[in-house]
């Protein structure tokens, strides 16, 4: 397997502390790969291999995995979640995808509507988008902090650093937890190009099959890109930890986005030392006696 977590030049995985800017990365960086049909064929063999690692996983009983996704619309999110994770048990593996908050929602913490789907041990948890939206979309249209009623937050000018600062610590601070108790958390920032996704947007326009992926305000929030590309760097310097760091994964070509993200599960997972569980003596017994009981039926 080829490693991608001793390079950060191929996949960037910011240091605690370290100030991030969304200019250190190259969207369209392909690594040691040779190409697409390099990339598609080392991502066949993942899948394999992250199948075994998920039965062990599942089996043992004593981890969870949360995936969580950000990124700029078009990036491959969804693209990403269906190459990289369909070789699953679906089984052990649930997917979320997060939109714009119900009026239900917003009566609760901006935690609240995540942290009910996290994984219970044993299994994958992928969140398409996720509670970091606020830190990024909340952060480019602070007046949709006002709808969150708050207490002290009556106006756009108290949404201020100070407010920022303690939502980045909250976050850290349940990430920790999650952490201490089991949980797994990789979150990926895909980072297309703005470029790149100008083209995408524009497939999806000229293409009818994929009209219904195009909306007219993709076009209105691509204005505010340098705005997101300040929130990301913010995010990334502030919220990436040893217990839940961040990776940044070129997007710019999907059969290296894919690979790199299937291969950075795949190196967690075997750190884990993940393996099916021995039975202790007299369990091997009680199965011998089942054995026998079996054997001895006419």
């Amino acid at each position: 397997m080829k490693s991608l977590l001793k390079d950060a030049k191929i996949v960037a995985k910011p240091k605690p502390g370290k100030k991030i800017k969304m200019t250190d990365f190259d969207p369209s960086y392909k690594g040691i790969l040779n190409g697409k049909e390099d990339g598609v064929k080392l991502l066949e063999e993942n899948t394999l291999k992250m199948r075994e690692l998920q039965g062990k996983m599942y089996a043992q009983n004593s981890f969870s995995i949360l995936l969580i996704f950000q990124a700029m619309d078009a990036a491959g999110k969804d693209g990403t979640i269906k190459h990289v994770m369909s070789g699953l048990n679906p089984q052990g593996c649930q997917v979320y995808s997060f939109k714009a908050p119900s009026v239900n929602e917003l009566d609760h913490d901006f935690m609240w509507r995540t942290y009910k789907c996290l994984p219970e041990r044993g299994n994958f948890g992928i969140f398409n988008r996720s509670y970091y939206e606020e830190v990024l979309v909340v952060k480019v249209h602070p007046e949709f902090i006002l709808a969150q009623n708050i207490p002290g937050i009556k106006s756009i000018e108290e949404v201020n650093n100070e407010f920022w600062k303690n939502r980045y610590r909250q976050i850290n601070d349940i990430e920790k937890h999650l952490s201490e108790n089991g949980t797994i958390i990789l979150k990926f920032f895909l980072n297309v190009s703005k470029d790149e996704q100008k083209k995408r947007f524009l497939e999806r326009i000229e293409d009818p099959a994929k009209n219904w992926k195009f909306s007219s305000n993709d076009v209105k929030e691509r204005r505010h890109w340098d705005d997101y590309m300040k929130a990301y760097s913010e995010m990334l310097t502030e919220t990436s930890t040893e217990h839940a760091p961040w990776y940044v994964i070129p997007a710019d070509r999907k059969w290296f986005m894919r690979y790199a993200v299937s291969n950075i599960i795949i190196n967690r997972l075997l750190e884990l030392n993940v393996d099916y569980p021995v039975l202790p003596e007299y369990e091997k017994a009680k199965l011998e006696e089942a054995k026998q009981m079996l054997l001895g039926e006419k």
